[in-house]
């Protein structure tokens, strides 16, 4: 694409990756230089945390607040109690709203890592979709916004084709999701002057609809942006790892645990993360990320210190470097390893090595552990772990053990009384 923007929003945008598609490049760019452009991302509270996969949405919101702008975080406290059916087989599991509330709290910290919230002009604000969903009356609903909806359109958009086209099923209650999520668009921009929706490119048909029932309902000028879904250059998906899930909590993964997440990023992909998670200027990214052998290992330390030291602080991010080193040059015990802090109760007569690599993250399960073990890829303190039934009592515990599976994943075991 040839636009020439004259936004620093948009110009940081498509310089670093950001964007994949645009409602009015032109429109939103001139109504991004005029002044302060409130825009937002909805998440919806169907965990405790966000992970690694919404960090592209979050710098979205970042960056949109570092060149004067509005960030709107939208917690879907209405909408977790339907699920976005978006490129699922199957409807999502249906949370109370203790576990909606409880879960937009843990989020909220996260956020707080990333915005400035307030009452200033370009401070963020989160705003919760419950406060104008949970009190609609649906006959209403139905004759002042339901009548702006398309059944046909809406059955072509991609997320729902993919599910109808695999005979899956759809239930009425997630076919509305689309309907309330164009609704919030449509609340945002009354209540609170919001002219933009950001989100993956999978949200493409939601934001338009959006669009396009704000206009029709209030005759405004709004836009949509959306950024590339991202995948490993392997092929697989942002956000997971073999040990599950790449939490942005601290409490469920270690700062240590994150920096390594990075540290292992495929060489290719290097030069690409480091525009996206990082604010390293662009001059820099490229030519870490043109490095080539042993060096681009300093564009994945780079990368992991600098992603690390934004969520969790520079200090988080010089101990996790620390830890590294110590652990892969020196074949040392790293203090900041994630820790399984076993007790007596815990131990009993003795535990065995393929209960202990389970709980201490290394294995998803026993079978697996035993496939590890078997294969020549767990290591205790360093040495090769032969004995699938090796067991270990109070003595062999009396000082911490470093467990490891592979070279790159490792965690310390102690027994706390």
């Amino acid at each position: 694409m040839t636009y020439h923007p004259k936004s620093d929003f948009i110009a940081i945008m498509m310089e670093r990756g950001f964007v994949a598609d645009c409602t009015d490049y032109q429109g939103l760019d001139e109504a991004l230089a005029k002044g302060t452009v409130p825009g937002y991302i909805g998440f919806d509270a169907t965990a405790s945390s966000l992970h690694v996969g919404s960090l592209i949405q979050i710098m979205l919101l970042r960056w949109l607040q570092k060149t004067g702008h509005k960030p709107i975080t939208l917690m879907g406290g209405g909408t977790t109690k339907v699920g976005d059916p978006s490129f699922r087989s199957d409807e999502r599991p249906l949370l109370g709203p203790e576990q909606i509330d409880e879960n937009i709290a843990g989020i909220r910290k996260v956020f707080a890592t990333y915005l400035s919230y307030g009452d200033g002009a370009t401070d963020a604000m989160m705003i919760n979709n419950a406060e104008w969903l949970d009190d609609l009356n649906y006959l209403d609903f139905l004759r002042d916004i339901g009548r702006h909806f398309s059944i046909n359109r809406m059955l072509s958009f991609e997320s729902v084709k993919s599910r109808l086209d695999r005979e899956q099923s759809l239930s009425f209650l997630e076919f509305n999701y689309m309907i309330l999520q164009a609704y919030d668009f449509l609340e945002l921009n009354r209540r609170y002057g919001c002219v933009l929706q950001m989100g993956g490119s999978d949200q493409w048909g939601n934001i338009v609809n959006g669009i396009d029932l704000t206009r029709r309902v209030l005759d405004h000028e709004i836009y949509g942006l959306t950024s590339p879904l991202l995948t490993t250059a392997d092929g697989r998906k942002m956000g997971k790892s073999a040990g599950g899930a790449v939490w942005l909590d601290g409490d469920l993964l270690s700062p240590y645990e994150f920096w390594q997440y990075w540290r292992n990023t495929m060489d290719a992909d290097a030069g690409r993360f480091l525009k996206l998670y990082t604010e390293l200027p662009v001059e820099d990214c490229d030519r870490l990320g043109a490095l080539e052998g042993a060096e681009i290992n300093e564009a994945k330390i780079r990368l992991a210190n600098e992603v690390t030291a934004l969520l969790h602080g520079p200090d988080a991010a010089q101990a996790a470097e620390a830890t590294a080193r110590e652990v892969f040059e020196k074949g040392g015990v790293g203090d900041d390893l994630p820790t399984l802090s076993l007790t007596s109760e815990d131990l009993g007569d003795g535990i065995s090595v393929v209960q202990l690599l389970v709980r201490s993250g290394l294995a998803p399960s026993g079978k697996e552990a035993k496939r590890m073990i078997e294969g020549g890829g767990a290591r205790l303190d360093d040495q090769p772990l032969t004995d699938t039934g090796r067991f270990f009592d109070r003595a062999a515990l009396s000082s911490p053990l470093k467990l490891s599976a592979g070279k790159k994943r490792h965690a310390l075991i102690r027994l706390d009384d």
